[in-house]
């Protein structure tokens, strides 16, 4: 075995069914006694329901916050940190999707308070220390300890009403960035382990919940397997992948799941590729970008803004092969292996 360096991120995970119960305890153990609720306009149900968990304690909910969208505008940051301080709220409490945790981060980083997150769908953004932004349209991110939740609580039971559409794309989304750390410069035994064993999970538990939403061992199996996906890119350096997904979500503007899927379907190598194909055939999740609103235009723009400030990547890139990747996830096209590098 080759000589590696791993750093662990130190942070509480609680991972099982029925943990919103604790989530009072999670909050003392903060030494907090006023959060803020951070959730999206569609999924204020979510928020309400912890709402319900605080009424009555020792713990004063300062207030609500609904107003999460995708890729984080600093916009709407600004906006949650001043109702955070007019309520006098002493840490903030996301429950959401990836959009909610991305929010969550910001605000901690930002106020300077404890975030616990407790998500619903299979993202990866509670595991990682990278906090992505959108300022007038620019795409930023930065990197640090203390973007990480200082707690994230997987309550299974959450994310029994998530949409099996939902838990898909999110699913499959999930899967990329276990593949992307595989092929990262700073890939190590551990990561390629969490790696290989979420990517499993997923694509044994993701055509379960499809068939069947309402099986609870299948969510447990694919909550688990995004938990170590998201590791995976919490301990690894990004490259072509996630370089090509904030082109097409932050420049272009297509959903940041979905794109992550699409996106993945053309980076696949060697014995994965059948495997890959016949996985989404059985999710019927959407394969093509232009499915997602991306117009064939733009896909030369697309491949200049990808070769621009490239991420850290294994080899150098040729612009005319990831023009025809681009292309292909464009017009949804199977896997196959492709020449990208030079």
């Amino acid at each position: 075995m080759d000589t590696f360096t791993y750093t662990a991120s130190p942070r509480r995970v609680i991972f099982g069914s029925g943990l919103i119960n604790k989530l009072l305890a999670e909050i003392e153990m903060l030494k907090c006694a006023a959060p803020l609720l951070l959730s999206s306009a569609r999924h204020r149900n979510l928020s309400d329901q912890l709402a319900g968990v605080l009424h009555g304690s020792t713990i004063k909910l300062a207030g609500t916050f609904n107003g999460a969208i995708m890729h984080t505008p600093t916009v709407v940051t600004e906006n949650a940190v001043q109702c955070l301080k007019i309520m006098s709220a002493d840490c903030v409490i996301s429950v959401g999707g990836g959009s909610v945790v991305g929010l969550g981060k910001a605000v901690s980083v930002c106020a300077g308070v404890p975030h616990l997150a407790v998500p619903t769908t299979f993202s990866w953004s509670e595991m990682t220390p990278i906090l992505g932004e959108t300022q007038e349209g620019r795409k930023t991110t930065r990197s640090g300890p203390s973007i990480l939740p200082s707690t994230v609580i997987y309550d299974v039971d959450l994310s029994m009403s998530v949409p099996p559409s939902t838990c898909t794309v999110s699913g499959i989304n999930a899967m990329a960035h276990a593949v992307e750390a595989i092929y990262a410069k700073n890939c190590n035994p551990i990561i390629s382990m969490w790696a290989h064993a979420g990517i499993k999970s997923l694509a044994e538990s993701l055509p379960q919940i499809v068939a069947d939403p309402s099986a609870k061992p299948a969510r447990k199996k694919a909550r688990f397997g995004a938990w170590l996906c998201g590791m995976c890119l919490g301990s690894s350096t990004m490259a072509l992948h996630h370089k090509l997904c904030h082109t097409l979500g932050r420049s272009l503007g297509l959903s940041h799941a979905e794109t992550h899927h699409s996106a993945a379907l053309s980076n696949s190598q060697g014995d994965a590729i059948l495997a890959l194909n016949s996985l989404l055939d059985k999710l019927g999740a959407p394969r093509a970008l232009r499915d997602l609103g991306m117009l064939e235009e733009d896909i030369n723009r697309a491949a200049d803004i990808a070769m621009s400030n490239q991420y850290e990547n294994p080899r150098a890139l040729e612009r005319d092969s990831i023009r025809e990747l681009i292309r292909r996830a464009w017009s949804g096209e199977d896997a196959r292996v492709a020449r990208l590098c030079k």
